[in-house]
């Protein structure tokens, strides 16, 4: 046993290693998704948390330790969103046709979003900075860091939130929109990359091209929403 702590500690101070096993998580996850039937419930990015949440504690490995294995990952995020404006291109027609349905539903998610939260943060008793950091968990992770920056939340605590909403959007929106009778991918698409941003986005894709655009889209224009009106969100209700 000691021989096998002792080289667990040497591999732990690898910076590729916990990169390599995050990329694995997922993989484990996405192989179960798949065997599921592509299930929303078995969520390929939760399967993933659930794996390396329980290896950290198992191994004792502090979450700074971690991150800086792993950090490339959180790199690509930035790129990755940025990449997302090719949908927006593509759709431009489509987005013009129904811009304002969508600005309406874009300002009216973006406020109950950070109110919601808010709301029910403070009604559990959460005060302070860990409350502040609930503001920004519908916006994507690096504009969510940002703005939890800015308004003196806290930005590991809000990564941590921003992927929470993004697995429970991406497991409920598909049942929840099909038990409401919501057909219109359009509709679909928007709503669920303004609530769930990234994760819900990359669901919507799996159910239908159209939905997966204007979920980028939505992903998109609440995060540049968020940032804009979060510290004014602050001021005005907090």
């Amino acid at each position: 046993m000691t021989d096998i702590l002792d080289i667990w500690s040497y591999l732990a101070e690898g910076q590729l290693l916990w990169l390599t096993l995050t990329l694995m998580a997922y993989l484990v996850g996405d192989g179960c998704f798949r065997l599921a039937g592509r299930k929303p419930f078995v969520n390929p990015v939760l399967i993933a948390m659930i794996l390396l949440t329980v290896l950290l504690k198992v191994t004792g490995t502090s979450y700074a330790i971690y991150f800086e294995g792993a950090q490339f990952v959180h790199f690509m995020l930035g790129p990755a969103t940025v990449a997302l404006a090719v949908p927006l291109w593509s759709n431009w027609q489509k987005v013009k046709n129904a811009a304002v349905p969508m600005i309406a539903a874009l300002l009216v998610g973006a406020f109950v979003a950070m109110g919601s939260a808010v709301a029910i943060g403070a009604a559990c008793g959460l005060r302070g900075d860990v409350l502040l950091s609930l503001v920004p968990k519908s916006a994507t992770s690096p504009v969510a860091i940002g703005v939890a920056e800015a308004i003196g939340g806290l930005p590991t605590l809000a990564v941590a939130l921003v992927l929470i909403t993004g697995v429970i959007g991406a497991v409920v929106t598909t049942p929840l929109l099909n038990t409401i009778g919501v057909r219109d991918y359009r509709a679909r698409g928007f709503a669920t990359g303004v609530a769930a941003h990234g994760i819900g986005t990359a669901r919507a894709f799996q159910v239908h091209g159209t939905a997966g655009a204007f979920a980028g889209i939505g992903m998109v224009l609440n995060a540049i929403l968020t940032a804009l009106l979060a510290p004014l969100f602050v001021q005005l209700f907090m």
